[in-house]
């Protein structure tokens, strides 16, 4: 793959998961990182494993709450100042809380739409005029295999992670003459915290053995497994390079064939 020396690249939701391994993959292959998140301790330690691992990677980090367009603003400012205009941007802000529709409060619905969606629209927002003022740009949204189906229990989420990929796609054909790819990436049940949360709740709240839980999330997989973290980074990576320029409006299944 060409390297993306010479650009710099904003990752949210990067104190972890799925964004630590999009950092990670992106330092790998020369690009200027601005880790953003709202957890600086977390952020920092992110940081500091990418310098241990790459030497010499240009990394730094902003603190913003995804669902605060002044707080977005003010930390892509700091991206700048740092590394200069944004060539990348990659949301992977999200959250993700499990109840059945008829216990989903306005509350939980709301917060579900303004991490997973608005927070990609002030991000957007942020990044786009360095995009188009350089004519060249990647957007990747980190959306779900629940952007793409429905699953029971979760029914903000999936709403949330639609609308993501809806979004991805007018972008895509709005911007596709100016230089700038919008593209999401949709990954299944990835080994995060988030999803050993989830088995932790399955088994308190049915008494099922970790193993029993852990089987009925990767059942939908036909490789019967969480996806890795890595394997999710590898696909954005790829939709970042150079050589993906006729990659547009798409939403990338990492999910062993669960969606096709």
């Amino acid at each position: 793959m060409t390297g993306l020396q010479g650009k710099h690249a904003v990752v949210t939701g990067a104190g972890g998961g799925i964004g630590a391994a999009i950092v990670a993959e992106l330092a790998r292959l020369g690009a200027s990182l601005t880790l953003v998140g709202r957890t600086a301790a977390s952020l920092e330690r992110v940081c500091g494993n990418l310098v241990r691992e790459e030497p010499g990677a240009r990394v730094g980090w902003a603190v913003a709450d995804v669902t605060d367009s002044a707080t977005v603003a003010a930390a892509f400012d700091q991206a700048r100042a740092r590394f200069g205009g944004i060539d990348i941007l990659v949301c992977c802000a999200g959250q993700a809380v499990s109840e059945a529709f008829h216990r989903t409060t306005a509350e939980h619905w709301g917060d579900t739409l303004r991490v997973n969606l608005d927070g990609a629209f002030h991000c957007i927002q942020a990044a786009l005029p360095d995009m188009r003022g350089r004519g060249w740009g990647r957007i990747v949204n980190v959306a779900s295999t629940a952007g793409l189906k429905g699953y029971a229990y979760v029914a903000a989420y999936c709403a949330s992670k639609h609308g993501l990929i809806g979004l991805t796609r007018a972008l895509a054909l709005e911007l596709a003459a100016k230089g700038v790819t919008v593209n999401a990436v949709c990954p299944g049940y990835t080994d995060t915290a988030v999803v050993r949360e989830a088995v932790a709740n399955i088994r308190a709240k049915t008494g099922r053995s970790e193993q029993e839980a852990l089987a009925e999330l990767t059942a939908a997989n036909p490789q019967g497994r969480l996806v890795a973290p890595n394997e999710v980074a590898s696909a954005v990576a790829w939709l970042c390079g150079p050589n993906s320029a006729s990659i547009n409006g798409q939403s990338i299944v990492v999910a062993g064939g669960e969606v096709m």
